[in-house]
């Protein structure tokens, strides 16, 4: 079966006689649908065939990222100011509004890891204050030298407040 370049159907046609048309127009024979019956083939540009097929390619896997729900992480340290507390608490507030996951986590480092109590005390402020958008995964738990936690927007956790319920 073949098509010719302006996409009208030709008919059933002996192979040599498609590559004669196509080299008459200076372009190629290309087998679209090898599996019907009979085989469908295309007089076109091969290489313009293969730039719009990767074209599309790409737009389908643009399209396919916007919908994954992505996890984000915001790093805090026990010892943080008031200001740069309230800079990475916009920014998990940022993140949620726009549908992600968020991983925070309180970094221990020399003796502040005799301490976890601290890192928690940190993670637990960000739950208060993040309860009307997000609920924790689960507990914060202590990963080596740091303590952590997965917070989900509440659209995630079907409206409940701790996804764990």
């Amino acid at each position: 079966m073949l098509i010719d370049d302006k996409g009208q159907k030709i008919g059933v046609i002996s192979k040599e006689e498609a590559l004669k048309r196509a080299e008459d127009v200076n372009l190629d024979l290309v087998e679209v649908a090898p599996n019907a019956k009979p085989p469908v083939c295309r007089i076109l540009n091969f290489g313009k065939y293969l730039y719009e097929l990767q074209k599309r390619e790409h737009e389908a896997k643009k399209k396919q990222k916007q919908n994954q729900i992505q996890v984000k992480i915001v790093k805090f340290k026990p010892k943080i100011g008031e200001h740069d507390y309230q800079v990475k608490l916009k920014r998990i507030k940022k993140f949620i509004g726009e549908g992600n996951k968020v991983r925070a986590m309180v970094y221990l480092r020399g003796r502040e890891r005799a301490k976890p109590e601290l890192g928690f005390k940190i993670l637990y402020r960000v739950r208060e204050d993040l309860e009307e958008i997000a609920a924790f995964e689960r507990e914060p738990v202590r990963e080596g030298p740091n303590v952590s936690v997965s917070i989900l927007p509440i659209n995630l956790t079907g409206g409940k407040k701790n996804a764990k319920n």
